[in-house]
């Protein structure tokens, strides 16, 4: 790869971010007024599981194809996300007018998360090309920005309570194009790297041939099982003990949030003590949040809020950890390879875990629901140890 320059221009990871954070911003607007749709057009509690899997099969969808064409590498980066960005923007402005019709929504609801496949990796290419030596911190911003785009929705409707719940799409349909233009107009073109390296499909045996690539990847699929699972069910176990869209919402954006700042000091922690640690303490501690989830559900108010405060930070904190240690251990002829395909495996385990644990909540109760998801986190943990060890 041609070195980057030495000194990018200090605008650009300020604007990525900001990019990343509105660019983002369509991932969970059904779920933020999936109660209003309730309301409106009678959907069961399992839909807004159906609508986010959908979404994330989109997005598995996307990467797999922009990465199979190397059309971040063919095409101006820059570009390829202004398009992307445009689109979701068109395929959220689509959804709310399709709002009642629920498998027209589903549709769009996959095309938008097809879309989203050239907004968050494309900007990480960029900051890539930007950063080839500054890769971990950019990466917690980066990451960081994604967790805050992803729960603006929530507060969105939370600002917004008293307006119809459309205008949560038509704000998050702007911020998406915003995002495009901000990328074109104050990112310039980064280095490009001196040949095309086109997705390499056996790459994939390096996930179970290679120890240190099996940890990382298996320990993110782990991380994987959890994450949008609690994203997705989060407004339903605030609203066990919270009233009122505000409140819920409000809190939801908190939580949510809070996972910003858990891959920020991640990424600021990991300089002295490593990506694997790191990684390995924010997954046990949010695996010990879903077991410990029965008694805090009845816990007095402020405990319950703290507890939801530590999941949201810790269950998103170490997503850039596991990403810079699959970066760092790959083959170094694959490596954009291996994390294409470990985040495609990683998002359809997500799209499981949703269906599952949404409609299994809908049958029962959060109490005896809630701590199998620590079986993700236990078995990302097991899979981790070889580079939990001193010698790591």
């Amino acid at each position: 790869m041609t070195p980057a320059s030495p000194n990018p221009p200090p605008r650009v990871l300020p604007t990525l971010v900001l990019a990343q954070l509105a660019g983002t911003s369509p991932w969970f607007a059904v779920n933020a007024v999936m109660p209003d749709l309730q309301r409106a057009y009678g959907y069961s509690d399992a839909a807004v599981g159906t609508l986010t899997s959908a979404l994330q099969l989109g997005f598995i969808a996307g990467t797999l194809v922009f990465a199979l064409l190397a059309l971040a590498d063919r095409l101006s980066a820059r570009r390829l996300f202004l398009g992307c960005a445009l689109a979701a923007a068109l395929c959220t402005l689509a959804a709310a007018a399709s709002a009642g019709n629920l498998p027209l929504l589903m549709f769009w609801r996959v095309l938008t998360g097809f879309c989203l496949a050239g907004i968050y990796p494309v900007g990480m290419k960029i900051a890539a090309l930007w950063f080839p030596r500054g890769l971990g911190a950019a990466l917690g911003w980066l990451v960081g920005a994604l967790v805050l785009g992803s729960a603006s929705p929530h507060a969105l409707r939370a600002l917004g309570a008293a307006l119809p719940w459309q205008t949560v799409f038509i704000a998050v349909a702007a911020a998406s194009a915003l995002a495009g233009a901000l990328v074109v107009w104050r990112v310039p073109e980064p280095p490009h790297p001196a040949g095309l390296v086109p997705l390499r499909l056996s790459a994939l045996s390096s996930v179970w041939r290679d120890a240190r690539v099996r940890a990382s990847a298996f320990g993110y699929f782990g991380h994987m099982w959890e994450l949008y699972t609690v994203w997705v069910m989060l407004p339903l176990v605030l609203a066990t003990r919270l009233q009122g869209t505000v409140v819920v919402s409000g809190w939801a954006f908190a939580v949510l949030g809070a996972g910003a700042a858990g891959c920020v000091v991640g990424g600021l922690v990991a300089r002295r003590h490593g990506s694997a640690r790191v990684a390995g303490a924010q997954l046990a501690t949010s695996g010990l949040c879903c077991i410990a989830s029965p008694w805090l559900l009845g816990a007095p108010l402020p405990l319950f809020l703290a507890w939801m405060l530590l999941w949201g930070m810790t269950v998103a904190g170490d997503s850039p950890q596991f990403s810079a240690l699959t970066a760092a251990n790959a083959p170094r002829q694959a490596v954009g390879s291996v994390l294409t395909l470990t985040n495609s495996i990683g998002f359809a385990i997500s799209a499981l875990s949703i269906e599952i644990f949404v409609r299994a909540a809908a049958a029962g109760s959060l109490a005896s629901v809630l701590p199998w998801l620590a079986l993700g986190p236990l078995l990302g943990l097991l899979a981790l140890r070889p580079l939990l060890a001193p010698s790591s």
